[in-house]
């Protein structure tokens, strides 16, 4: 998969990579809950970029993003890391 987007494709400021959990709403009104994407967070347009070849492997290139939150696992994995 090709590397994540530095920077926002609207307004150039540098985007927050992280981990989400995301929910996509498919064109016959159904919905897939997706964990732990890959994906950048634009602070200024709240727009989320996804690559979209995972969004084509994970066959939800017909579904729309209607939720994203910030995913529990890259906040347990720092909590787990300074445990030790």
């Amino acid at each position: 998969m090709p590397s994540m987007r530095l920077d926002c494709p609207e307004c150039q400021r540098p985007l927050i990579n992280t981990r989400f959990d995301a929910t996509f709403r498919l064109p016959d009104r159904s919905e897939r809950l997706c964990f732990g994407i890959p994906a950048g967070l634009c602070l200024d347009c709240h727009q989320l970029y996804m690559d979209p070849e995972l969004i084509e492997l994970l066959d939800l290139d017909a579904g729309r993003c209607v939720f994203a939150i910030q995913s529990d696992t890259v906040l347990q994995a720092g909590a787990w890391s300074g445990a030790e």
